[in-house]
């Protein structure tokens, strides 16, 4: 077969993930998945390799699931693999490190013979325990665990199963839903491999396979050779939970590979914002692969150059049993990190400091009199992103994780829940010669005759997103009731009824000096009311004839 060829088939895989992902997106029955994408999907050899993965997703999953299939592989055993198996776990460390998120295994036939594996994984909204937050001590207290086992056996659905997840969540139809979502996202890839398959006259992925690696490998190869051969350390210092937390990294550009230690890191965290290696690697390489080989594919090949360590027992190479929950709150900060030693290396490559993790939080709403309904809520939000070398951040965008905002209808339909303001946030993005992103403000209440717990997930309360190059930190999180009191950034509170949660998300650090930026950029700022008339004066430096211009309109 010819490459061209070859590279036909190998953007028809890419293609057949995505319909995979899109699949689950709409039969999934969580929010989180329908509406934020909090999801991911892909495509494996025979051996475990991930060959393509969906467009549709999120690095924390897909490039954690790149390790996952080898551990389906070993505890289930391919010679007992048959067709219509279908494999389940929320192990964190075997799958996307924590137990919310289910990944599912399916093997892939073609002709009677076993060619590879479909894999996906989607965010559930409740898996029993003390509910989605911080406040376990152990992953015991986090939910149910399923090890690496068979959902179905030879198209038969463990019954068994299904009746022990239903009893151990608030949420048994969205649980159980999503679980046989995931696992008819996988059969639709089967069948759309099938038929590539048959119309390429293949009998296996063998040689489809060896020529995605191997160009893989060698295109990021050749990115690394061209970066200069140097190390740098940074270290980053957030919030945690009752104490910050000091995430440190050095960065050294090899020939053939490039190493990322993250060496004097704090130690593990008491409760459950830890972070297991596979989520700290996931991440790690997905900064790099965004500012060094960003157009290459993602799979087994063009992830291996990026090499990933940290001390064992530090809070991002958590062991079992240590509490999990929240790995993203960290997780999502190692990109930040990272880029503060590549900076170094690379000038004028990488954004300034976003808000990095995602703004989450879960209502859990119970009825104050008859006539009521319990309900968990769960919803993903954003701060701003950092601003780049040569443009503003995002506003309210989900960098690193890619997830999307949910629409304030698709929350309120769930549960008894009432969203009372969201909008962009002015004054959040740092000021400098390109703006740090806006963060968000947003007003959350329950509807008449419930109260609920608050459970928060946030970080850049007490350490806000730094600038760089000479660009200002973006607003910090802010978090309380509606009477003014201060509400704790992480954890769960009780809200009684009537009250609500105020809430603002943190903005992006700037990029560059703010006595640089281009004035007419300073004045559209005003007008769209992204900046305030006093920050324009403040940090801007705008004169009173420049701000009754920008007011003119």
């Amino acid at each position: 077969m010819s490459s061209v060829a070859k590279q036909i088939m190998w953007n028809r895989l890419i293609s057949v993930v995505e319909e995979q992902a899109q699949a689950l997106v709409r039969t999934a029955f969580s929010t989180s998945v329908r509406e934020a994408g909090d999801l991911s999907a892909g495509v494996y050899d025979e051996k475990g390799r991930m060959l393509a993965q969906a467009v549709t997703g999120t690095p924390g999953h897909v490039n954690a699931m790149a390790d996952a299939v080898a551990h389906f592989m070993r505890e289930i055993g391919v010679g007992t693999m048959a067709e219509g198996d279908v494999y389940i776990t929320n192990d964190p460390w075997m799958g996307t490190g924590h137990l919310h998120d289910i990944t599912v295994v399916s093997p892939a036939f073609h002709g009677g013979r076993h060619v590879g594996f479909f894999g996906c994984t989607a965010h559930v909204v409740d898996v029993g325990g003390r509910g989605f937050g911080a406040d376990g001590n152990s992953i015991y207290e986090e939910g149910i665990q399923i090890p690496i086992m068979r959902f179905a056996d030879a198209g038969k659905v463990d019954e068994t199963l299904v009746r022990m997840l239903r009893v151990n969540t608030r949420e048994p139809d969205q649980l159980i839903g999503d679980i046989y979502a995931l696992a008819a996202c996988n059969e639709i890839g089967q069948r759309r491999l099938t038929a590539m398959l048959e119309e390429y006259g293949d009998s296996d992925l063998g040689g489809i396979a060896a020529f995605i690696l191997e160009n893989s490998r060698r295109a990021t190869l050749e990115r690394i050779a061209q970066l200069p051969r140097a190390s740098a350390s940074a270290s980053m210092q957030i919030d945690g939970f009752s104490a910050p937390v000091d995430l440190c990294v050095k960065l050294e550009i090899k020939p053939d590979h490039i190493t990322c230690d993250f060496g004097g890191t704090s130690g593990l965290d008491p409760k459950g914002i830890n972070v297991p290696m596979v989520y700290t690697k996931a991440y790690a390489c997905y900064a790099l692969k965004c500012a060094i080989a960003p157009d290459i594919p993602n799979n087994t090949a063009s992830l291996e150059p990026f090499r990933v360590t940290a001390p064992e027992g530090s809070i991002v190479n958590a062991k079992r049993p240590a509490p999990v929950a929240l790995r993203h709150v960290i997780g999502h900060l190692i990109p930040d990190t990272v880029y503060g030693a590549l900076d170094q290396i690379l000038p004028d490559t990488v954004p300034a400091e976003g808000a990095g993790a995602l703004c989450n939080f879960q209502v859990s709403l119970r009825p104050t009199r008859q006539g009521g309904r319990r309900a968990e809520v769960l919803t993903f939000n954003s701060g701003g992103s950092g601003a780049r070398p040569t443009l503003d951040g995002l506003s309210a965008t989900a960098f690193p994780s890619g997830v999307m905002t949910m629409p304030i209808e698709a929350t309120e339909h769930t549960g008894p829940v009432i969203i009372w303001r969201k909008e962009l946030r002015p004054d959040s993005g740092g000021p400098g010669r390109h703006r740090g992103g806006l963060g968000q403000y947003m007003e959350v209440g329950a509807r008449e005759g419930h109260e609920f717990d608050f459970s928060a997930m946030f970080d850049r309360v007490r350490h806000p997103a730094h600038g760089r190059n000479g660009g200002q930190s973006g607003g910090a999180t802010e978090v309380s009731l509606d009477d003014g009191t201060t509400l704790p950034g992480k954890g769960r509170s009780r809200i009684a009824e009537g009250a609500r949660v105020m809430l603002a998300f943190p903005g992006g650090g700037g990029y560059g000096a703010a006595a640089d930026r281009d004035r007419a950029a300073v004045i559209r700022d005003v007008r769209l009311g992204y900046v305030s008339v006093d920050a324009a004066r403040r940090d801007y430096g705008l004169s009173d004839a420049e701000l009754a211009e920008a007011l003119r309109d």
